[in-house]
């Protein structure tokens, strides 16, 4: 049994992770009142959307660059209800706009201020260099794709091995923590029109309003990506010296495997 994941980490992984499932579940229910996407300075019904999800009659379907598929009992039309996303996976469950904006705006300051004082942790402490940027050996093409190769076959880190993150968590820690969270912020204040009066360089960086609000919605969805991704691994890895780990920081060394 070793001491892995420090308190810092634990309080921000938790913090984290509420904060992220209340904002994309009522971020769902925002995009519902427009569940259109566009590129550009202008967005609105009479202009072409990249990405729509809509019904026609009881079934629902999502286009995407002009592809449609099905997707009736999942988006556009699902649980008797005529939205983009279903009541089940919204905040609030009953269509208010007003609602979402309040919960998705307060929670967005929790991710803010969670994700900053994290970010000065990782550096002041050390936990970046030492835990989460790849070693040298780590870097090559090689050695990532032999990560992939094990992974692919369910094959996770035994031994000292799992003593510390694998280059795909990482990778993905990283892409999360310095990608993700930063975008997702900027784009999310590039839709306010408050910020846009403060800091109006937001919507050049962006390309424009409407093509803010598409990244934003392709970082929640890189957001959803990884949390499935990260709830399969933990299932498949060993749930309960997983959770232990997240909770307590005591982690159970998987024993060696043989050769």
């Amino acid at each position: 049994m070793i001491y892995r994941t420090k308190l810092p980490v634990r309080i921000w992984h938790w913090i984290n992770a509420l904060s992220i499932f209340v904002m994309l579940m009522s971020g769902m229910m925002i995009f519902n009142a427009h569940p259109r996407l566009y590129w550009g300075q202008y967005g609105a019904n009479l202009d072409t959307p990249w990405l729509v999800i809509d019904h026609r009659g009881t079934s629902g379907y999502l286009q995407v660059l002009g592809i449609e598929i099905p997707t009736t009992g999942v988006l556009g039309y699902a649980q008797g209800t005529a939205n983009a996303f279903p009541p089940l996976v919204t905040i609030p469950s009953t269509y208010s706009l007003a609602d979402a904006r309040q919960w998705h705006f307060a929670f967005a300051w929790v991710l803010l201020i969670s994700a900053t004082l994290f970010m000065t942790y990782n550096i002041v402490s050390g936990h970046l260099r030492h835990d989460l940027v790849l070693k040298r050996e780590e870097r090559s093409l090689s050695h990532l794709w032999h990560d992939i190769k094990e992974h692919a076959r369910l094959r996770f880190p035994t031994g000292e091995a799992a003593r510390a993150y694998n280059p795909l968590q990482k990778i993905a820690y990283l892409g999360v923590l310095f990608v993700l969270i930063p975008v997702v912020i900027l784009t999310g204040c590039t839709m306010s029109p408050t910020l846009n009066a403060a800091f109006p360089w937001l919507v050049e960086l962006f390309g424009g309003r409407p093509s803010a609000r598409s990244i934003h919605f392709l970082c929640a969805t890189g957001f959803a990506g990884f949390i499935t991704v990260h709830l399969l691994a933990v299932v498949l890895a060993g749930p309960f010296n997983e959770l232990r780990s997240i909770i307590t920081g005591w982690y159970r060394l998987p024993k060696e495997r043989s050769k």
